[in-house]
C-alpha cells in the first residue's frame, strides 16, 4: 500500500466512524417516551458525539492531506464543493447545534417528574431540523466523493 492509499483507507474508515453515529443521534432522542428515557438518550448522544468529533477531524485532516499530495484535487469541483459543505457542517456544530441544544440540556436538568414537557418538543424540533440539514449535507458529500461528477 502506498502512503496515499493508507490515507484513503483512513479517510473512508473515518467517514464510517464519524458520520455513522451522526445519522442515528436524532432517532435515538425521538424514541424516548418519558424524561428518564430522554435523559438517557441525550447521554447516549453525548457519547456518540465523541465518535463524530474524532471521525470528523480525521476526515478533514486526511481529505486535506490527500489534496496537498495531489494538488489537482483543488481544481476539481466535487472536491471543492465537498470541502465547502464539510466546513459549513463543521462550523454549524459549535454555533447552531450548540445554541439549539443548550436549552434542551437545561430543561432536562431542571425538569421534575416523568412526563416530557411540551417545551421540549418545540426546542427539539429546531435542533432536529438543523441535524437533518447537516446530515443531508453529509449525504451530498458522500455522493460527491463516490461519483466525482464534476
Amino acid at each position: 500500500m502506498t502512503f496515499y492509499e493508507i490515507l484513503v483507507f483512513i479517510h473512508i474508515f473515518s467517514a464510517i466512524l464519524g458520520m455513522g453515529p451522526g445519522f442515528v443521534m436524532t432517532p435515538i432522542a425521538k424514541k424516548a417516551s418519558n424524561i428518564t428515557e430522554l435523559r438517557h438518550a441525550y447521554a447516549l448522544r453525548n457519547k456518540l458525539h465523541k465518535f463524530v468529533m474524532i471521525g470528523g477531524t480525521l476526515l478533514l485532516v486526511t481529505g486535506l492531506w490527500m489534496g496537498f499530495l495531489n494538488m489537482y484535487l483543488f481544481q476539481q469541483g466535487w472536491y471543492i464543493t465537498s470541502l465547502v459543505l464539510f466546513l459549513l457542517a463543521l462550523v454549524s456544530g459549535p454555533t447552531v447545534l450548540v445554541s439549539s441544544s443548550k436549552p434542551i440540556k437545561a430543561l432536562l436538568k431542571e425538569h421534575k417528574g416523568e412526563d416530557i414537557p411540551a417545551e421540549y418538543f418545540t426546542l427539539s424540533k429546531r435542533l432536529f431540523f438543523y441535524e437533518h440539514l447537516i446530515n443531508t449535507m453529509f449525504l451530498i458529500i458522500i455522493a460527491l466523493m463516490i461519483t466525482k461528477p464534476f
